[in-house]
């Protein structure tokens, strides 16, 4: 059975843009997945103490892993280009993949909430996301992603990068 699942991407360490294209590359080479929208790659300010700008971005896929497979193939790729443990929230890393939305699923367990529980909350997220997918309603809250975006009151700036 296949599923619909949206990705935040993002990156604010080394070669950044590098990074997201790798993480991309190796997101379409999983077992029974593919891209099937890609964002454009937008440079946001970073939360918390990290001084270094991030590439972010969002992704829609269509895959026949469950959302807990899912997760960690997505972890797999995070430690295979090598991401640390983050001890800081919002802390510096070399790439970052988060599950947004999965289907139209409702989850809460200790690794994994789905809908993602602060995306809600972010520019950074819902530029991205809003540009591949304006009218997906948001399981939780019941409105579209576009609204989300219009209601948002994330005073960091995210930009369009430039190629």
């Amino acid at each position: 059975m296949s599923h619909q699942a949206y990705i935040g991407i993002g990156s604010n360490l080394g070669k950044k843009k590098e990074n997201y294209l790798e993480a991309l590359e190796r997101i379409a080479k999983l077992p029974g997945t593919r891209i099937t929208k890609e964002s454009s790659l937008y440079e946001s300010e970073p939360l918390g103490e990290s001084k270094e700008r991030y590439v972010n971005g969002a992704i829609e896929i269509e895959t026949e892993l469950g959302p807990e497979a899912l997760l960690n193939k997505l972890k797999n790729i995070e430690r295979a280009m090598g991401r640390k443990k983050v001890r800081k929230r919002w802390g510096a890393r070399i790439i970052d993949l988060d599950i947004l939305l999965f289907d139209n699923l409702k989850l809460e367990k200790r690794n994994l909430m789905i809908p993602h529980s602060e995306m809600h909350k972010r520019k950074f997220v819902l530029i991205p996301l809003s540009e591949i997918a304006p009218q997906l309603v948001h399981p939780v809250l019941g409105v579209t992603i576009s609204e989300l975006l219009v209601s948002v009151k994330d005073d960091k700036k995210v930009s369009l990068m430039r190629s």
